[in-house]
This record gives structure tokens, sequence and C-alpha cells, in this order.
């Protein structure tokens, strides 16, 4: 891999020691592999294995599995992450004192959901979080992944971060990871190193300052800013940072880390950085720097759901929801739109009607049911949520060959099991439902989430113990 002689100047011009092996690092040696549990689904880290020293619930593989052909990443059991990514987890962590209150969360660039799991894991119980993603396609499996995690209190929104403008003070953390030029992804990407430029630099340094304008209206006084970039350059790191604080009145906070971890400070900076780099950690470049907003009230005035903001209508009668409300466990409000039922958590269902009226939202909550007719029909969502009643439903357990029928949304058939909604099992944990009808079963997992791929590995993948 040839990487352009621009990047390489740029990096060599810092006169940095600790950057002394980058260059040889990104043209001669490999990515690792690591994945994260769903710690609140119960999922433990396996014994014996190379863990990520930031973040309690990750580890490295010593190979890439064929995660594909693996339920339990359909099951919401792990998600495939850069180990540097999980930092997030640690940094959380330590800007948030009081683990028992919930607090508002965005996070602003969000799709694929890897730092969006990672955030879920990490707040205080029951926090309200929501991603957002510019590009509809990549918020669609924004939405997938969020999801398959099992959070009750997500909402998923698309669109220009503009409009967050409008929600004035309304997060107390807000993540940005923002769009970059992609130099700590060189190792990973053949892509990222053709398509780099010091023109793209530029670009993007432009779409960073427009980005964290729009969610500096958002963030409450004396609330946090995570700022971050897959990058090295100084232009979209350093200096963004240099331009948040003195542009944007912020101050530079700084995040203890055990200096073992061997994450570097800041380049010719004096305001506290992290520089992931993969000839200094085992994982890929990542720049990470926490700002807090000035505490000082600036007056802004409440916020006010938008005008002429049409809402869905209910298509139900609220008193026929009460042959579902037992599908799931907590405090959530039910909610009808258009054909769809939806549970929220009671306690944010205030915030719940100002999101919506403001943002373009791609899902929120669990969408319990669908409904046709007089027939609700049980959803993936309620499926993977870690909500879910499972006592409401007949089980069935299945073995792996099953397992990959449903997930390719193959017909199967069950033998023993008794007619109507079943939830099928996993080795003891939700996969999906089927309408069973005696002779076969309708599959009903989603078409969109669907395994295309019609090879199964010679191993099953392990990656968790179950």
């Amino acid at each position: 891999m040839s990487l352009h002689p621009q990047f390489i100047a740029e990096i060599r011009s810092y006169n940095d020691a600790r950057l002394e092996g980058l260059i040889e690092a990104l043209e001669s040696t490999s990515p690792s592999v690591s994945v994260r549990a769903n710690q609140l689904k119960g999922i433990e880290v396996p014994k014996g294995v190379n863990r990520v020293k930031w973040c309690d619930a990750g580890w490295y593989l010593s190979q890439r599995e064929a995660f594909t052909f693996d339920p339990a990443m359909h099951q919401g059991l792990y998600y495939v992450q850069d180990a540097s990514s999980m930092v997030l987890s640690h940094i959380i962590g330590e800007i948030v004192k009081d683990k028992s209150a919930p607090i508002k969360y965005l996070d602003a660039c969000a799709a694929p959901g890897g730092k969006t799991t990672v955030a879920i894991d990490a707040l205080p119980h029951n926090s309200l979080v929501v991603a957002n993603e510019y590009m509809p396609g990549r918020a669609v499996v924004l939405s997938e992944n969020v999801t398959k995690w099992g959070c009750p209190s997500v909402v998923v929104s698309k669109g220009d971060t503009a409009k967050y403008r409008k929600l004035k003070g309304f997060f107390d953390i807000i993540a940005a990871d923002v769009p970059c030029s992609g130099e700590g992804m060189f190792r990973k990407d053949a892509e990222a190193v053709s398509q780099w430029s010091p023109a793209l630099v530029d670009e993007c340094v432009a779409r960073q300052k427009e980005i964290i304008e729009n969610l500096w209206c958002a963030l409450r006084p004396g609330g946090y800013m995570i700022y971050s970039t897959c990058t090295f350059n100084r232009h979209e790191d350093e200096e963004m940072v240099d331009y948040i604080i003195n542009e944007l009145g912020a101050e530079s906070v700084e995040i203890s880390v055990p200096k073992e971890w061997n994450i570097q400070s800041g380049v010719n900076t004096s305001h506290h950085c992290f520089r992931f780099m993969p000839h200094k950690v085992d994982g890929e470049g990542l720049f990470v720097a926490v700002v807090r907003k000035n505490a000082i009230d600036d007056g802004e005035a409440k916020i006010k759901p938008a005008k002429n903001k049409k809402s869905n209508k209910n298509n139900t009668k609220p008193q026929n929801l009460n042959a579902i409300k037992n599908w799931v466990d907590g405090e959530m409000t039910m909610i009808v739109e258009q054909d769809e039922v939806v549970a929220f958590p009671t306690m944010w269902s205030d915030e719940l009607g100002l999101l919506k009226s403001h943002l373009d939202i791609v899902s929120c909550g669990v969408t319990v049911a669908t409904i046709k007719g007089k027939d609700f029909i049980p959803t993936q969502s309620l499926a993977m949520s870690r909500t879910l009643n499972q006592e409401a439903f007949p089980t069935y357990e299945l073995d792996y060959n099953m397992a990959i029928a449903y997930l390719r949304r193959e017909a199967i058939v069950l033998d023993d099991a008794p007619r109507g909604y079943v939830l099928l099992m996993y080795k003891n944990r939700p996969l999906g439902f089927v309408k069973n009808l005696g002779n076969r079963a309708n599959n009903l997992y989603p078409q969109e989430w669907r395994i295309l791929s019609s090879h199964i590995p010679e191993e099953m993948p392990q990656v968790i113990n179950q």
C-alpha cells in the first residue's frame, strides 16, 4: 500500500517523536479484530481472552470470524467494533459523576451504531439516547443495530444536524464523531487511501465546523461534547479543538487514563486530547477530545414544539391495546402510529413528543407490534428488546441449522409447537417470531435483515460463551 506523499509530509512536519513508526505501521501491518459484549443482555467476556484495556466489555479475537453466520450477533449479544472506538465507555464513565441519574445524550454522527451502543451501556440506566445519521441508507443500518442491542429509550433520527439548532440546551452530553478524511482507516480500507487528498482534508474541516456549530446550540450550559475523528492530521483534530474552545466558548476537560494503556496526548497543543495510533496501541487511528460548554446560563428560550408538524392519527382505540400490554415489562407508554404500536419509556414521553416535532424520526423505543385488521403481529424489535416479557409467548428452541434458515427468512417447520405466534429461541435467548400454522410457520424475520449469502462456513462461529 502506497500512501499519498503529502499525507506523509504532513505527519512528518509535526516533528513529534511519538509519530515515528506511524507511517510504517499504516503501510505494513494489519488491523486487529475485536468485539464487545452486550452486558445488559447478560453476556460476559469469555475467560482467558485478550481484553481491551479501556473497555470492560471488549476483547480481541485471534482471527476474523464469519460473523454473518453467528446467530448470537443477530441476537444483539455482541458487536464487532474496533478497539480504539471502545474508549467512549471509559470517557463517559469519567464525566458522568452521578451514575443513578438518567441523562439526555446525543450521538450526532452515529451510523453504523458502534459508538451508540457503547454509550448505551456506559450511561446511567434509563438515559435517553438520540442517535442521528445524515445519510438515509446508513440511518436504516443504524436503526437495525440499535434495535438489536435492545435498549428501549433510544430514538434514531436522520438528516442534517442543522435541525438540532432548535433543540437549544436539550442535551447533557453530545458525541460528535464527525465525518473526516479517514486516515485512521488506511489499514482497513483501501478506498480511504485512494480517496485521500489535501482538498478532502479542507472539505472535511469546513463540514466539521458546520456540524459542531449546529450541535453546540443543542448542548446545555455545563454540558459535555465528546469530539472525535478517525484521522491523524492536526487540521481536523487539535486545530478543531482550538476552534471549539476559542470561538464557541468551551473549556478543555482532562480525562485520566493509565500510562500503560499507551494512549498518546495531542500534538502541539496544551489542550487535553487523546490519540490512538496503531504503532502504539492495538487498534485503529482515533482522535478524541472532551470539552465542556460554559456553565453560565446564556438565556436561551424554552424549547417549543415545531409548528405545523402533522401527527400520526391513531388507527386503534386505546382500549384495544390491552391484549398486548403484557408483551413488555416496565413503565412503558404505548403509542399507535399508523399501523404500528410503539412502546416508549413513560419517563421520557414528553421529550419524545418534542423530538418528533423537530426531527425526522426513523425509529424510537420498541416497535411492539404491527396492526393487521384486528390482529397484532409481534415484531423483531420486540424480540430483541430487553423489555420483552418472554412469558407472554410460547417458545421454541432452534438448533444451529434451523436458526440460520430462520435468519435467511426461509420457511421452517416446528414439531409439536402450539399454533399462533411463537417466540423462537437459540441457546435460550430470543431470536425472533413466527406464526405457526401447524404444517408450516410464517417467518416474521424482517426481509431487509435477512442473511443473503448461501454459504455456510465449515466451522460454526463461536465468539461468545452461551
